[in-house]
């Protein structure tokens, strides 16, 4: 069980595909514009990912291995016309927001990605817990981005005024270079938060000062110095 919610939490942050493998820029910048729009498109892309890794990785010994990706870009796309099929019959409107990014999901490389270094290795329900916490992991940092772009660009959430920020905005958020410094801002507090420096060694090992310094020991060493406090 442990593996279970180990595997399913770790798109969350520690290895969330936009904030810490920088996959799926291109639809970060372009959909984080508003809430609404990030939303719908996560929530698309996670289904897709969920589907195509459960066939991906219930046809994984029946693929051959030298047209398994032709194989997984068909699979993908299967799903992705189903909804875009969806989207456009029950949300219109969002499916006419989403416009041409809805398509690319189609050579979204984290869906690609997910399918061929994990769907295409392990059975299908880890493949579908793999799925879900990539696509939640994608859908935060999309969320996480077009809140901040759009409360202080443009005042609202999800379209509704916010009265408290509106006369502070910063309207440059809403433009492309605004999206860049926010999405660097996510990354980077992200890298702060969880990532573990290695620990340091100290060694004489590489030091220009090595021939004069009296802490030099046969086994170019100064740990033992070091740990004495001299």
């Amino acid at each position: 069980m442990m593996k279970v919610w180990k595997n399913l939490f770790k798109g969350l942050v520690r290895e969330n595909p936009v904030l810490v493998l920088l996959l799926g820029t291109c639809p970060t910048l372009a959909m984080s514009q508003s809430v609404s729009n990030a939303l719908g498109m996560g929530l698309a892309a996670t289904a897709v990912l969920i589907c195509s890794n459960f066939v991906i990785s219930l046809l994984r010994n029946v693929i051959p291995d030298k047209v398994r990706i032709p194989c997984y870009i068909v699979v993908i796309a299967a799903f992705v016309t189903v909804v875009e099929m969806l989207m456009h019959a029950f949300l219109p409107s969002l499916y006419d927001a989403l416009g041409t990014f809805l398509s690319l999901i189609v050579v979204n490389c984290i869906i690609l990605g997910r399918a061929e270094m994990y769907a295409s290795k392990n059975g299908v329900f880890d493949s579908v817990i793999d799925a879900v916490g990539m696509g939640l992991g994608f859908t935060l940092a999309l969320f996480c981005m077009a809140t901040v772009r759009e409360v202080f660009g443009a005042g609202t959430f999800m379209g509704i005024d916010v009265p408290v920020i509106k006369s502070f905005t910063v309207p440059i958020l809403k433009e492309a270079s605004g999206g860049f410094f926010v999405f660097g801002v996510l990354i980077a507090l992200v890298n702060k938060l969880f990532k573990r420096e290695p620990k340091k060694e100290f060694s004489c090992a590489g030091c220009p000062s090595a021939a004069f310094c009296s802490l030099k020991r046969e086994d170019s060493s100064c740990e033992g110095k070091e740990s004495e406090g001299v």
